[in-house]
């Protein structure tokens, strides 16, 4: 009797742990409060999130990567047809080919996950697959520590864009969302 106790005690308490909205399994909804403070909101995990309500669109965006696979933000809108600058640095000091950091904007509908693996094996091109180079609407070079660099591009139709570090490995927590109004 005293062992069932215990194993119902521990049940309920893994059940209590695990339960929850599964729908943010995966996302990057809390990757956002363990990166760098800042004053932005983190990324939504789906569309309807109250966080993107309140999002100011800017269409200058700086973002920093560092050693623990984490951008400091993970949610931006800018304005759809309108150029976008970023300015992606490397705050890290782990070297650049054990953490090498870059920012890659997708397609709406991209396989994220079949993004990343086939781009495993393209090193040269920072690990961006030349099969998948169609599924790119932005993509910076990949920065050491201290490093930073910057692109502009225009997002031409209004939507929900993820975008991506493509290091090995990085992708699952290295990732957000740029809403184009």
């Amino acid at each position: 009797m005293k062992y069932l106790s215990i194993l119902f005690g521990c049940s309920m308490f893994l059940i209590a742990c695990g339960g929850g909205d599964k729908s943010t399994l995966g996302s990057t909804a809390d990757t956002g409060r363990l990166a760098k403070a800042s004053s932005k909101t983190s990324a939504a995990a789906s569309q309807s999130n109250p966080a993107i309500e309140s999002e100011p669109v800017n269409n200058q965006i700086e973002l920093t990567a560092n050693d623990r696979m984490q951008y400091s933000d993970t949610l931006f809108k800018v304005r759809a047809g309108e150029k976008v600058s970023l300015k992606l640095t490397n705050i890290g000091k782990m070297p650049k080919n054990s953490m090498g950091h870059n920012f890659t904007l997708l397609k709406t509908g991209t396989d994220i996950t079949k993004f990343a693996i086939e781009g495993m094996k393209y090193r040269d091109q920072d690990y961006v697959s030349p099969a998948f180079k169609g599924s790119v609407i932005a993509h910076t070079a990949l920065i050491g520590p201290g490093e930073s660099t910057q692109i502009t591009f225009v997002i031409k139709n209004k939507g929900y864009y993820d975008f991506i570090c493509t290091f090995p490995g990085h992708y699952g927590s290295m990732r957000g969302k740029i809403i184009a109004e």
